[in-house]
This record gives structure tokens, C-alpha cells and sequence, in this order.
């Protein structure tokens, strides 16, 4: 059976459009089956009426079944309050053509004719009561010209035997009938109460998701402020050991000032995983595809950890294998952050042996490569129960209280979501006390197999910068401070500003090289502020700005570079992303914007 999509969704739309209406409905659902039983009436009338009367008989009904369709498909698309009588009309006209089949069979004076005239008039009002088994009223109402057909038949017999015979099967038929339309009401009464309930608790689910949608937003919300406050501190601390760690100092104070460093940069990693776990939560992570120097990428990946496995005694190899393409494309930053954190813990986790970083490449297609990056240690090994809940966050192998070394238990688990994101996986096989075998398998497209012979690489290595007069814009005193020492240590020439307001005015006031613009500050934002520098006719509309973010989070970082910013430099400041984009602001704005994936990619 067919439904019709007009009727049901108009009716959907309307609960009040009245039982006829929904007589319609029920109606239009058999559409198409009407004609299949029309032909099998016209085939029980040829052999009681002759070929001609039941042909005559079954185009007249034809005819009146496709009128009738034409007109309820019409109608079902105007399904109002007040239009529901016509749809029962329109049925019980047509339903006036079927009613003249048991009339003729009844008086064609053939044997099996009175059966069938019989049968014809149960089965017509057992398809209409059928049909519309939610709308016993309007099947009353429709199937009337039976029952007309049905009172012709019984006058006919009059002062006959036959005919209190045939009056003994109009009960019968009203109580099959009638157990037909109750059954089916109370089926339909039971599906009714349990789509109701169906439909309270998507209610409830609604709600909880709209509840738990809130919740997200407000989490996202405050590790955006918790961001800021984190790192504001900790800009001016690791800035201040930045700078004393140019001047003439004790061996031991070195000793201490490595350790607020290390702390310092731990503290700082820890924020950055539980934020980075955020973001893939939220769906917030995002992923850039440029052309990645394969060669490039290897010293990136492997620089830190050279020297930190030598400093502990371990040999660090690095081992290609099979075809590997000089260019490819992908996103560098988290590749290296994945491979880092792979190797990190290989020489956290290694007393003594050897670090091997094995990189195998394999040819797909001409344009496709797939890497295995294999970061193997001679360590303490995990155990089969410890590889189970190897990647669970906030989960460690060593949870007791004695273990030897910190962590969040994020970084396996942050490095397999984004490995699973840029279409790759993150596996591991490991023997106790023997050691650990982790590998990234990723796929990449390639843009060049073999590096030209002619290709001369560029000097990458930044200028001394000459001297520049910089505009300081920074609410927190220390921060403030440790940014003009910095600059006076190289020469540069600073002027300070407390907040937005005071930037602006000093920006209109006379000119400057460059303008380091913080975000979050009191009566103006550093985001207000570069605006209205950028929308004035002053001497410093087109200088370079660059923002320093306390947030980590990459729409803080877009929102200032539309603002007019031109490179952001995420706290606590690097200082020598710094040095580097200052040697290119002396270029202008469109030198500093070349260096902006440099300095993210320090920032991170």
C-alpha cells in the first residue's frame, strides 16, 4: 500500500482537520490496490453477468476510481478544519459504482449469482471498515450504498423463505465487523499511548542534549578565561627566567633557575593537553594541509630528543626505509606533535639502550604515499592488562603513589584522536622489560618523489633585527616590565601602555615600527583597540600589530587577525618567535604575515 505524503503531512500538521480527513488518509494509503480489487470483482461478474456487463461495469468503476483519486490528491493538499466533509462525500459517490456489482449478480439469474452478490457486499464492507478502522463514523457514512444495495436485495425477497435467511447474515456481519473496528481501535489506542510516551522521552532527551550543550559551552567558556589567568602568571615567570638566565649567575642559582624553567614548562604542557583534549571533544581541533618538506619534518621531529637521549646515555637512531617522497601534503604541527609525544615517552621511559625512530614509506599510487613512523625503546615494556587502558585518558600504568613521573595521562590519548582524525591510527605492541614498539600509520597525498637537483634551499635563518620603537600595550604590570626589558636588552626602543584606550591614544599621537597588542585588558580590549588604530587616519594605520593571546584557543586567535591584527603570539611568550617576528615586522605587514605559521608553529 501507497501513502500519500501530502495527506499524512497535512494531517501531521493539523490534528483538528476532522475525521473525514483522516478517512482520506486511510484511503489514499490503498490507492493503488483499489484497481487490482476492482479487477478481481470484474472477473467474479464475468462468469455470472457476461463478458459485456462486467467490461461496462468495470470502466464505469475505473473511471470513478480515478475521478475520485484526482479529486482527494487535490483536496489533500488544502487538508483545513471545515474541508473534511468533502473527502466522504467524494467516497461515498464513487463507492455507489462497486455497490452496483452485487446488484447485478444478485439478479443475473445465474446460479452462483446470489453467493456472489452476497460475498461481493460482506467484502465491500469489510475494505471499507478496513480502510478507515480509526474512522468508524465516516466507514459508516462511505459504505452506505452497500447497505442501499444490500435493502434492494432483501425487498426482493420479501414473503420469501430466502429472505429471513439473508436477514439472519446482516447480524453476523454487523458483529464481525464491529469486533474488526474494536480490535483495531484498541490496537491503535495502544500505539497512540506508546508513541506518546516515545515522544516524552525525546522531550527528556531534547533536553538533557539541550542541557549538556550549555554545559559544553560553558566548559569552553572557562577554560577560556582559565587560559588567560593560567598563563598570564606564567608569562611573567618564565619571561623573568628567561631574562635572568642572560645574566652572569651562580652555579647555583643556574641550578634554581632550571628548575622554575622546567616546572614552569611542564606546567605549561599539562595546560596545553587538557586543552588540546577539550578541543577534540568539542570538535574545535583544527588541522591545516600545506606541502611538507619530509627532510624538514624529520629534524623538527627529532631535534629535541637527540640530545635529550644523549644526555641521559641512550642512542638515538633514525632508520628510512622503502619510497619516501621529498614533499607531501599534511598538517606538520600535529604530526610532530603526535610523533613528539611518541618519542617523549620513549626517553622518559628508557634507563638504558637504545632509541630507534624508524620511518617507512610505501607507494599507493603515484600520488599517494602511506607512512609507518616507528618509535621503538629498550624500556621497561607494558604489560597485556596495561595495553588495554593504554589510551583511556586520565589513565597511566604507573597510578600508585610512588610513580616516578608526572603527567596528565593525555598524551596518548590526544595523539590517537588526531591521528584518527587526519585518517591515520596510533598502534603498539610491547614485552615486559623488554621494551616498546609504537607506531603512526598515516596516509598522505605527494607533491614531489625526488627534490630537483637545481633547488637551492633558502636561508632560513633570521636577520639581526634592527633597532625599532615599539608600542607595549599591556595591563599586567610584571608582563609589562619583563617585555621592556627584553626590548631594551635588544636595542629597541619601548613605549608602554596600561590598556586599549591609552594605546589608541598613543598610537594617534605619533608613530611607531610595531605595536604589541594584548587581548584581554581593562576599559578597552587589545581586539577594540587595533580596530580603531586600523579604522583611523593616523600615523600608525598600517603598522604591523601583533597579539599576545593568554588563550589557546584557535577562534581567539582568528577573532584577532580579524580584527586587523597581523601575527598573535600565544603566552607565555616565546621570546625567540619574538626575535623572529620583529626581524620581519621591519618589512611591513604583509613580511610579518609570512612569518605567522613560523611563529604558531614556536607557539605550539
Amino acid at each position: 500500500m501507497v501513502e500519500s505524503d501530502g495527506v499524512a503531512k497535512a494531517l501531521a500538521g493539523d490534528q483538528r482537520a476532522g475525521d473525514a480527513a483522516q478517512s482520506l488518509t486511510a484511503i489514499l494509503q490503498t490507492q493503488y490496490l483499489r484497481y487490482l480489487i476492482i479487477a478481481s470483482w470484474a472477473l467474479g461478474l464475468l462468469g455470472t453477468v457476461g463478458p459485456w456487463q462486467a467490461l461496462a461495469w468495470f470502466v464505469l468503476t475505473i473511471v470513478a476510481g480515478s475521478v475520485r483519486g484526482v479529486v482527494e490528491h487535490r483536496l489533500s493538499h488544502h487538508v483545513e478544519t471545515g474541508w473534511g466533509m468533502l473527502f466522504p462525500i467524494v467516497a461515498t459517490v464513487t463507492t455507489a459504482a462497486w455497490a452496483v456489482a452485487p446488484l447485478m449478480a444478485w439478479f443475473s439469474h445465474n446460479t452462483f449469482g446470489q453467493p456472489l452478490a452476497i460475498a461481493l457486499l460482506i467484502s465491500g464492507y469489510v475494505l471499507v471498515f478496513t480502510q478507515l478502522r480509526s474512522s468508524p463514523r465516516q466507514a459508516m457514512i462511505i459504505s452506505s450504498p452497500y447497505g442501499a444495495a444490500a435493502a434492494i436485495i432483501l425487498a426482493s425477497l420479501w414473503g420469501t423463505a430466502e429472505f429471513w435467511s439473508l436477514l439472519g447474515v446482516l447480524p453476523f456481519t454487523a458483529a464481525g465487523l464491529f469486533v474488526l473496528v474494536t480490535m483495531t481501535m484498541l490496537r491503535e489506542e495502544r500505539i497512540r499511548a506508546f508513541q506518546s510516551h516515545q515522544a516524552h522521552l525525546i522531550e527528556e532527551l531534547e533536553t538533557a542534549r539541550d542541557k549538556a550543550d550549555a554545559a559544553n559551552h560553558a566548559k569552553s567558556n572557562f577554560l577560556g578565561i582559565i587560559s588567560h589567568e593560567l598563563r598570564t602568571p606564567m608569562n611573567g615567570v618564565l619571561g623573568a627566567a628567561q631574562l635572568l638566565s642572560a645574566t652572569r649567575l651562580e652555579t647555583t642559582q643556574r641550578e634554581y633557575l632550571s628548575i622554575i624553567r622546567n616546572s614552569g614548562d611542564n606546567l605549561l604542557s599539562l595546560l596545553n593537553d587538557i586543552l588540546d583534549m577539550t578541543k577534540i571533544e568539542a570538535g574545535k581541533m583544527n588541522f591545516e594541509v600545506v606541502d611538507v618538506d619530509m627532510e624538514d619534518l624529520h629534524k623538527r621531529v627529532t631535534g629535541p630528543f637527540e640530545a635529550q637521549a644523549e644526555a641521559r646515555g641512550l642512542d638515538f637512531v633514525s632508520i628510512f626505509e622503502g619510497e619516501i617522497p621529498t614533499v607531501v601534503r599534511g598538517d606538520p604541527l600535529r604530526v610532530c606533535q603526535v610523533l613528539q609525544n611518541l618519542l617523549s615517552n620513549a626517553v622518559k621511559f628508557t634507563e638504558s639502550g637504545q632509541i630507534q625512530f624508524l620511518v617507512r614509506g610505501e607507494r599507493i599510487s603515484d600520488k599517494r604515499v602511506r607512512f609507518d613512523f616507528v618509535v621503538t625503546d629498550s624500556g621497561s615494556g607494558i604489560s597485556e592488562e596495561d595495553l588495554t587502558r593504554l589510551f583511556q585518558p586520565f589513565t597511566q600504568v604507573d597510578a600508585s603513589s610512588t610513580r616516578r613521573f608526572g603527567g596528565t595521562g593525555l598524551g596518548l590519548t590526544i595523539a590517537r584522536r588526531m591521528a584518527n582524525i587526519m585518517g591515520g591510527d596510533i598502534g603498539v605492541t610491547s614485552t615486559l622489560g623488554e621494551g616498546s614498539c609504537f607506531t603512526l600509520s598515516l596516509e598522505a597525498d605527494v607533491v614531489e618523489w625526488a627534490r630537483p637537483a637545481s633547488t637551492q634551499k633558502a636561508d632560513a635563518e633570521v636577520q639581526e633585527a634592527d633597532s625599532l620603537r615599539v608600542l607595549v600595550v599591556e595591563d599586567h604590570p610584571v608582563n609589562r616590565m619583563i617585555l621592556e626589558a627584553w626590548m631594551a636588552s635588544a636595542a629597541h626602543v619601548t613605549v608602554a601602555a596600561e590598556n586599549g584606550q591609552l594605546a589608541v591614544e598613543a598610537a594617534d599621537a605619533q608613530g611607531f615600527d610595531l605595536i604589541i597588542m594584548d587581548v584581554n585588558m581593562p576599559v578597552m580590549d587589545g581586539l577594540t583597540a587595533t580596530r580603531l588604530i586600523r579604522a583611523g587616519d593616523g600615523p600608525n594605520s598600517d603598522t604591523p600589530i601583533i597579539v599576545l593571546s593568554a588563550s589557546a584557543r584557535n577562534e581567539d586567535h582568528e577573532a584577532g587577525m580579524l580584527a586587523g591584527a597581523d601575527a598573535y603570539l600565544n603566552k607565555p611568550i616565546d621570546f625567540g618567535a619574538l626575535a623572529e617576528l620583529m626581524a620581519r615586522a621591519a618589512g611591513g605587514r604583509e613580511s610579518l604575515r609570512e612569518g605567522e605559521h613560523a611563529a604558531c608553529s614556536a607557539a605550539a
